[in-house]
């Protein structure tokens, strides 16, 4: 398995990570075996948050976390996420550490190796997550920080009174969904993939080492489906089968193996209940595409090159 850093923390990961959204679709026994395959595969790295399935994904993977003596503890990194409730976003004190207690409960552990702010909040208190953050790590209840769909200054903001490292920042990345790339290729341009939606949070990030991980990474724009295979992408797809042909793996593979290409040096989610999938995605670590083909990709799922 490929390793990156994650952040400035001087730790190296699992350049893939597991999501676990859709794992409360399996049994107890069927999530056994999909964590044990991803574990024998190098993938150790999970990804929950508080609304998946309502906590019933924390629930179900807690129950194969005490049930099965050999998936220890300390040989997994478990990450979550809080902040979004039911029609709005609280990022308050009092609800960050209710939210990280429930997590714990469900997950039937007594920490968290990361905890990242699900969505920004439009009345965030800096103050307040701060005071959040340091009474957690204080506690042992969570050993490292991050946000996830922030943009710069949002993460400036919260910067100025946290005083831990804020390590990640989860942001949706593929190749049809690529504006972080997008706006800075088209840059002085009167295109559409030149307008900045995001205040360069690509540039941002590696500029303060912080590891973007890279969530729907197969995703088209606006919640329209997965691209692979599909109709709408048809020069994408057939570039896909050329380079999956050329290397030996599937379109999956080389998909997510153009998301860790970036010098970036992202994390992937791989957000299926699929074993298949999973290694299929996992393979992605043994292929380095060359900067002619990562550019024909991005190229030919339509963006321009100014």
């Amino acid at each position: 398995m490929k390793q990156v850093a994650l952040g400035g923390s001087g730790m190296t990961v699992p350049a893939i990570i597991v999501g676990c959204m859709r794992l409360g679709e399996l049994d107890t026994q069927a999530l056994g075996h999909f964590i044990h395959t991803a574990l024998d595969n190098g993938a150790n790295y999970f990804d929950h948050a508080d609304i998946y399935g309502g906590g019933v994904c924390e629930e179900h993977f807690g129950a194969v976390l005490r049930s099965d003596p050999s998936i220890r503890r300390e040989d997994i990194i478990l990450q979550s996420k809080c902040g979004i409730r039911q029609g709005f976003y609280d990022s308050s004190k009092e609800y960050l550490l209710r939210s990280v207690d429930g997590i714990l409960k469900r997950l039937q552990t007594d920490y968290l190796d990361v905890l990242l702010i699900h969505r920004p909040d439009a009345l965030v208190e800096p103050e307040e997550v701060a005071a959040a953050f340091d009474e957690l790590e204080q506690k042992g209840k969570v050993r490292h920080f991050g946000v996830s769909n922030h943009k710069p200054m949002q993460i400036e903001l919260l910067k100025r009174t946290v005083r831990q490292p804020l390590l990640i920042n989860q942001l949706q990345f593929s190749i049809p969904v690529s504006n972080m790339a997008a706006s800075g290729l088209e840059v002085n341009m009167d295109t559409p993939g030149s307008i900045d939606h995001d205040g360069s949070v690509l540039d941002y990030s590696r500029l303060h080492d912080m590891t973007i991980q890279a969530w729907s990474p197969f995703q088209t724009p606006n919640w329209g489906g997965c691209f692979l295979g599909d109709a709408r992408y048809p020069e994408l797809n057939k570039e896909l089968d050329t380079l999956a042909a050329q290397y030996g793996v599937s379109a999956t593979t080389v998909a997510a193996a153009w998301i860790l290409r970036h010098p970036a040096g992202m994390q992937l989610i791989a957000g299926s209940a699929k074993e298949s999938r999973l290694k299929e995605i996992i393979q992605a670590c043994d292929i380095r595409l060359t900067r002619e083909e990562w550019y024909r990709l991005y190229l030919s799922a339509g963006h321009p090159l100014p």
